[in-house]
């Protein structure tokens, strides 16, 4: 597969009236003061999700993230069918190619490592250790340096090289509901979150020691942190699910409180379903199949405009491509930075001239 030869487009929809999704590094970091990471170098050895979300929420915090990918073809992700994935979790930080399975790389990345804050990433541990990128290894040449490893089942015990994804990682933890497919990615994005307070928290922790540390991220775990949590269908009642329209489209109500529940009733005209907001059994059907039939005698507009000053907690719901991102900021093109990069770290052009023909970047 041949490389991006384009720095990708940011991701920014615009559509009037929805809502958007956006951080603003400047905003989180005091404004005036700058972004609170805006001098923590973030060497990214990371592929797929877990790692490119985990970084991703370190940039936008002003970290400079540094993203080390295979010259045949970079990150998966950037092949991956499912949309603009890799665009998106990866904006705002630089790519550099290294074969890390070249002997070669070896002394490039311990160039990189030594002007790092932060090494992450996302191997079995034994391929972290063939590498010489285990938090072992590597803190004993660099002991200020924060290692952060995501894995799948922790980096000892029996599982530590078995091979998964999150669909696995859901299914352990409890979480599928067969034979309905999972939703969001939770075990990979709760890693991600995981892994980015935990270098945070290495950070913090390095200010006032001295000495770096290591942060052993299981998706496994953080899979399983989501049993803690109930979903939108255990909390089903008339008060908080979806609702059909005439047009067909869908309405979503969240009035779990008795004060949202009864502005919705009272605004519909039906005072007397007030007290059955959270009847069981056929009480519970009855209530639901009457609020059903009237929200579909209008239209989405209708009900929108006769709800629009009530205090209910009443939202439509947009199909995906309907809601924005802002996404501020490129995605790099494969291997962009790597000559800025490693020159920056005493790599030589002639160097980088016999490690490119060498395909080492």
């Amino acid at each position: 597969m041949s490389a991006p030869t384009d720095v990708s487009t940011a991701t920014n929809v615009s559509t009037p009236n929805k809502m958007s999704a956006s951080v603003n590094a400047a905003e989180i970091g005091g404004g005036h003061v700058g972004p609170p990471l805006r001098d923590i170098r973030v060497l990214d050895l990371t592929r797929l999700l877990p790692g490119a979300y985990a970084t991703l929420l370190l940039a936008e915090l002003g970290a400079d993230v540094i993203k080390i990918e295979d010259p045949r073809g970079g990150d998966g992700m950037r092949s991956l069918a499912a949309g603009s994935y890799f665009e998106m979790l990866n904006r705002n930080k630089k790519s550099v190619t290294l074969d890390l399975r070249s002997p070669d790389a070896a002394r490039v990345l311990d160039a990189l490592i030594a002007r790092s804050d932060v090494l992450i990433d996302s191997f079995r541990p034994s391929t972290a250790r063939r590498f010489g990128v285990d938090p072992e290894s590597v803190r004993a040449r660099h002991p200020r340096l924060v290692c952060a490893s995501i894995n799948g089942f922790g980096r000892s015990g029996a599982d530590r090289d078995r091979a998964a994804h999150d669909i696995n990682y859901q299914a352990l933890a409890g979480l599928l509901r067969a034979p309905a497919l999972p939703g969001p990615l939770v075990g990979d994005i709760g890693a991600a979150m995981r892994a980015a307070i935990g270098i945070l928290a290495a950070l913090l922790r390095r200010e006032r020691t001295g000495q770096g540390g290591s942060v052993d991220v299981p998706i496994a775990r953080a899979a399983l942190d989501w049993r803690m949590f109930p979903t939108t269908g255990d909390l089903e009642h008339a008060c908080y699910t979806i609702y059909q329209t005439a047009d067909h489209k869908w309405l979503a109500l969240g009035a779990l409180e008795a004060k949202f529940w009864k502005g919705f009733c009272d605004r519909l005209g039906r005072s007397d379903l007030v007290p059955l907001q959270h009847a069981e059994g056929r009480e519970r059907t009855r209530v639901m199949d009457e609020v059903r039939t009237i929200m579909r005698s209008r239209s989405q507009r209708e009900w929108l405009a006769l709800f629009g000053d009530a205090d209910v907690c009443l939202t439509p719901v947009p199909a995906p491509e309907e809601v924005p991102i802002d996404a501020d900021g490129i995605a790099p093109a494969l291997g962009a930075h790597t000559d800025e990069v490693l020159a920056s770290a005493g790599i030589g052009e002639g160097e980088r001239e016999r490690l490119r023909r060498q395909q080492v970047i």
